[in-house]
């Protein structure tokens, strides 16, 4: 027959079994998204390989450190119970148990071995970027973006957060710029990363990117859009008194349509300097689609 005392015990872990259940479930929810949305819990949608492996990889720390936490709760609660004073009145004076000892050595070490595993392939994944289509190169400043693609006429742009007051119906605040990083679809693009100044650091959640940009240092790293969209990051090195200010924009395009921008912003750069019009803009172009033999 179950005491009070068992019966709340009981009730507590079952609680807490299912609290971590909920909070399993909302934090990999799939809400699709490609910028940050109110009330989110859990990481951004998956947009490219390497975020898909860092969603996997969290995801299995999250059972394995919930299942951990349940346990060593059980155990805490169910010594409390068990060996309190009033049901224990003459406590063993044992004070060593060997396989006791050993288990509860072995089984975390195995547990880190078996988190090591996938954690050292992430990096090498991340870090080691396949055969490249294009090369991006990236540069930051206090406090904005320059890229460069040396690839498709080596142009350049600058790019700045659009402040406040200029924002259109459908822009997110303090993360649209003025001119976004266009990429194509299924393309592998190698990423080079230096800095200008002071430490920054190119992060875009969906895309699994997060690398330092240092001066004097050119830093690597790769990423693939699995779809098209337009996908939001930031600076998430302190870089001075305006590192907030410095978002990132990347628009992922069919190939057509990168193309196409391609062929304007180098177009437009030769020309006098100027900015790469957006994709919207390029779209809104015959010429570009009249020069690549693009149907409409």
């Amino acid at each position: 027959m179950l005491t009070n005392v068992s019966v709340r015990i009981r009730t507590a872990l079952a609680v807490t079994f299912l609290a971590a259940l909920a909070v399993l479930a909302l934090g990999t929810g799939t809400a699709e998204a490609n910028q940050p949305y109110p009330w989110q819990l859990g990481l951004q949608p998956s947009a490219s390989p390497v975020k898909e492996y860092i969603g996997w990889f969290h995801n299995i720390l999250l059972v394995i450190i919930t299942l951990i936490t349940v346990f060593v709760l059980a155990l805490l609660l169910y010594t409390i119970v068990r060996f309190r004073a009033a049901s224990n009145p003459s406590p063993s004076r044992a004070t060593h148990n060997t396989l006791l000892e050993i288990v509860w050595t072995g089984v975390p070490v195995l547990l880190l071995v078996l988190i090591a595993i996938p954690s050292i392939d992430l990096i090498r994944v991340s870090d080691k970027p396949p055969s490249a289509d294009f090369t991006l190169k990236v540069t930051g400043h206090q406090w904005y973006w320059k890229y460069q693609y040396p690839d498709h006429g080596d142009f350049e742009f600058d790019s700045y957060m659009i402040q406040d007051a200029d924002l259109k119906p459908g822009q997110m605040r303090m993360l649209e710029v003025d001119n976004r990083v266009v990429v194509p679809v299924g393309a592998s693009i190698r990423v080079v990363i230096a800095g200008s100044d002071v430490i920054h650091s190119w992060f875009v959640p969906a895309l699994g990117l997060q690398k330092y940009a240092m001066p004097g240092r050119l830093n690597e790293t790769w990423f693939k859009a699995d779809k098209a969209g337009v996908f939001y990051g930031q600076c998430n090195q302190i870089c001075g008194i305006n590192h907030a200010y410095m978002p990132i924009a990347v628009e992922a395009v069919d190939k057509a349509t990168f193309e196409r921008w391609a062929a304007e912003a180098k177009k437009r750069f030769a020309d006098g300097g100027q900015a790469p019009l957006s994709v919207a803009e390029v779209l809104a172009l015959d010429a570009p689609r009249v020069a690549l033999n693009v149907s409409k």
